[in-house]
């Protein structure tokens, strides 16, 4: 950048140089032009040597006539400086012109001379005198008087370009001092920006370093990114804490792995224990009376924990081939109306005296007060029939979750404590891929409920499939809530090996169902207990609501269908009222037919409500 600078000034000076010069000389050109004029209109009195040096005073021109022939005939105009110094052009010979050209001017050196005088010249004065001449040469006539021929001959009128010199050398000298001070002041302006440019390099590299000495917290001061050091620091940042989440993932998954070892090594220890001490009791008492009824009791423990032992081996495994990505089919048909409704039957066989309600579950009148309660966020249920809901994914699976959930509220909460089981579809604004990136935790819960109430309004997002398993038990206490799902963790571990829990259950709960690119987690209870909600995605919102006006044309047909089932039944019963026999038959079945009616037509009204909704 300096020797750009250099360079231009150079440059500038130069030109500068050339433009004033050439200005100058034009000037000078144009006086001796003038001053020719009033030559002419004197050259009969300048003509005159004598008088003209008594008639004309100091004078900065010189002039010089000559006759045709080039012979001088005077030099009446001769410049003096002070100390007796006499500068002149340097003139073709008297008698020649040389290569001099009539009316263009021309520039010749000086010849010095030094009268006689008392003071020595200065070098100022001197170096006046040395300056070049710019000389014109002219042609004069003078018309004779009558009977007397015309007189013609050669003039040369020059003047000293000694001014045109100063000038010159003064403006260089101020070109000179300006171009030096550009050139400092752009070297301090260079060195600034390049220390101003740089200082954010060096904090980088100072950064850099304290991260490769391991702390990987660190991050690069902010700068504004309209510069390339600061696009530069965002993007450094950005990967930072990418590979900082990287690192710490990587160090969470290893103290999962770590975790999981040990306690898996823990859980497979006691039921080898326990069929090793159960086999050295039997050889110990093998030889005692009542051998055999020792046995058969050694046996039996034997072979309860080895059953434990081959249960936690295959629920190990079913998590390896989860975590591999193994062991699930997406691409079937999940009839999750069924699987609800199934799940309510096998919670009342297991708990007769359980009361078990089915309903759907919607923002409700709280949706206003959502984001601004102070109270937890839950959805509000309501006692009603569960719409008919189908999705893509693996059936077994995803009655296996169900099946745990409902599993776990017949283990850990009293048999009478009530329990309500809902199904329903909610628009939410929220992609699937980060639904199944979230924790199992209640801020995960309260951000699908916050995208649910934004889905409602803007109708904008996906629809997914929420099943909520409400119980009224004990509960599980905050801090050990978002842990439930965390593998070989249970609340009470001896209660847990009471009742056959091995601490997997959930934890494999949550692989499915984040194979299904769901979110499943546990909240409190309105009024105490234990809420388990599973959040599956079913489709785009256009998408979904396209499939759902096809279904209610199939929902008509299949009301359709039910009618004309309706009367045959009501026809086989007639002919029941001619035979005995198989008219208990027949009216049994009828009786079952009106049932399934029913429920069709429940469900009809269920999914119409539904579609209304969307």
């Amino acid at each position: 950048m300096i020797v750009v600078l250099i360079l231009g000034t150079f440059g500038i000076t130069v030109a500068i140089r050339q433009m004033v010069g050439g200005y100058l000389l034009k000037k000078t050109d144009t006086q001796l032009n003038r001053q020719a004029s009033l030559v002419f209109s004197n050259i009969r009195q300048l003509s005159q040597e004598d008088s003209a040096k008594s008639a004309l005073g100091p004078t900065d021109y010189f002039l010089q006539i000559r006759d045709e022939s080039s012979n001088i005939m005077t030099t009446p105009l001769t410049p003096s400086l002070p100390s007796g110094i006499i500068s002149t052009p340097n003139l073709p010979a008297s008698g020649t012109m040389g290569n001099v050209q009539i009316s263009v001017p021309f520039t010749t050196s000086a010849h010095v001379s030094h009268a006689s005088g008392p003071a020595e010249p200065d070098m100022t004065t001197v170096s006046i005198a040395k300056a070049p001449w710019r000389v014109l040469a002219l042609k004069w006539e003078v018309q004779g008087a009558e009977g007397q021929s015309d007189t013609h001959g050669v003039l040369f009128i020059g003047l000293s370009l000694s001014d045109q010199i100063d000038t010159m050398q003064t403006l260089t000298k101020y070109c000179i001092v300006f171009g030096a001070s550009m050139v400092l002041m752009g070297a301090a302006l260079a060195l600034f920006i390049v220390n101003s440019t740089l200082t954010p390099l060096k904090r980088i590299e100072k950064t850099a370093a304290k991260i490769a000495q391991g702390d990987l917290s660190q991050r690069i001061p902010a700068v504004p990114e309209t510069t390339e050091v600061g696009s530069l620091s965002a993007s450094l940042n950005s990967m930072l804490a990418r590979i900082e989440q990287s690192f710490h993932e990587q160090a969470e998954t290893t103290n999962k792995m770590k975790r999981f070892v040990s306690d898996a090594s823990h859980e497979l220890r006691t039921p080898l224990a326990a069929i090793h001490g159960y086999a050295e009791l039997y050889k110990m008492q093998r030889d005692y009376p009542g051998a055999l009824e020792r046995a058969d009791k050694s046996i039996e423990h034997i072979e309860s924990s080895s059953t434990r032992m081959a249960v936690l081996v295959e629920d190990l495994l079913s998590l390896a081939r989860l975590d591999e990505g193994r062991g699930i089919e997406l691409n079937h048909e999940i009839n999750l109306t069924a699987l609800v409704n199934d799940a309510s039957d096998d919670l009342h066989a297991l708990d007769p005296e359980r009361t078990i309600q089915l309903g759907i579950i919607d923002l409700g009148g709280t949706r206003s007060t959502v984001s601004t309660s102070t109270q937890p966020m839950n959805f509000q249920f309501r006692e009603s029939a569960i719409p008919e809901v189908h999705l893509q994914g693996d059936p077994t699976r995803i009655r296996q979750v169900v099946t745990n959930i409902v599993g776990n509220i017949h283990r850990y909460t009293p048999s009478d404590s009530p329990v309500q089981i809902a199904l329903n579809v909610l628009p939410a604004t929220i992609d699937p891929h980060e639904l199944s990136s979230l924790p199992s935790n209640y801020a995960s819960f309260a951000k699908f409920i916050e995208a649910v109430e934004v889905g409602e309004t803007t109708h904008i997002g996906s629809y997914y499939a929420v099943v909520q398993c409400i119980d009224h038990g004990p509960g599980v206490p905050p801090e050990f809530r978002q842990k439930l799902f965390e593998r070989f963790y249970t609340a009470d571990p001896s209660r847990a090996r009471e009742k056959g829990g091995t601490g997997l259950g959930l934890a494999i709960a949550q692989s499915i169902v984040k194979a299904h690119q769901g979110l499943i987690c546990a909240t409190e209870s309105d009024g105490g207990g234990l809420t388990f909600t599973m959040v599956l995605p079913l489709a785009e919102i256009a998408t979904y609501q396209k499939s759902s006006a096809q279904g209610q044309k199939s929902d008509v047909k299949h009301k359709a269908a039910a009618k004309t089932a309706a009367k045959a039944a009501a026809k086989g019963k007639a002919q029941g009222d001619v035979n005995h026999v198989s008219g208990g038959s027949n009216e049994l079945s009828g009786d079952t037919h009106m049932k399934d009616i029913h429920m069709e037509d429940n469900t009809l009204a269920a999914s119409q409500q539904h579609s209304a909704k969307g």
